[in-house]
């Protein structure tokens, strides 16, 4: 599936849409490069599942959690990690299989943790504010309604 956004608040509107299709435990990858829109689309989810305060990216943190919503969101940034052993050292497998929805930007730094069902997200900028948003789901994730991502009016 492959949706275009032309606007910050697009990103977002998407990302409040696909949180209104996720369940507990969905783990989702973004791809994308610094700026390609990551962090605007996990805001989106995050508005979505109803939680209620600023999302940051976890940059120097590695995990924000954010508890006050539907369900937990665990926004995860694995870009700073040396090796997926940080991760276990630090509990990170109880919050990727949890009861919540898992956002994770640049799994690539610890592959091996990564479940066998998951929906990949690659954000790729077309100009300055105009992204494509790919979804692909991995595995057995569950199947997502293209038309309920469409904006209002567009389905």
């Amino acid at each position: 599936m492959r949706f275009l956004t032309n606007s910050v608040a697009e990103t977002q509107a998407l990302g409040s849409r696909l949180a209104a299709q996720l369940e507990p435990g969905d783990v989702l990858l973004l791809l994308g490069d610094m700026g390609a829109g990551k962090s605007e689309l996990t805001r989106g989810i995050a508005r979505g599942l109803g939680v209620k305060g600023y999302v940051t990216s976890p940059t120097f943190t590695i995990l924000q959690l954010h508890e006050d919503g539907r369900m937990p969101l665990y926004h995860f940034d694995w870009y700073r990690l040396s090796d997926a052993e940080e991760l276990y050292e630090l509990s990170m497998d109880e919050y990727l299989y949890g009861d919540g929805v898992s956002v994770i930007e640049w799994p690539s730094r610890a592959e091996e943790v990564i479940p066998e069902s998951y929906l990949q997200v690659e954000l790729i900028p077309l100009g300055d504010e105009e992204r494509a948003v790919e979804l692909t789901p991995v595995g057995d994730f569950h199947p997502i309604n293209e038309a309920a991502l469409l904006p209002e009016g567009e389905a």
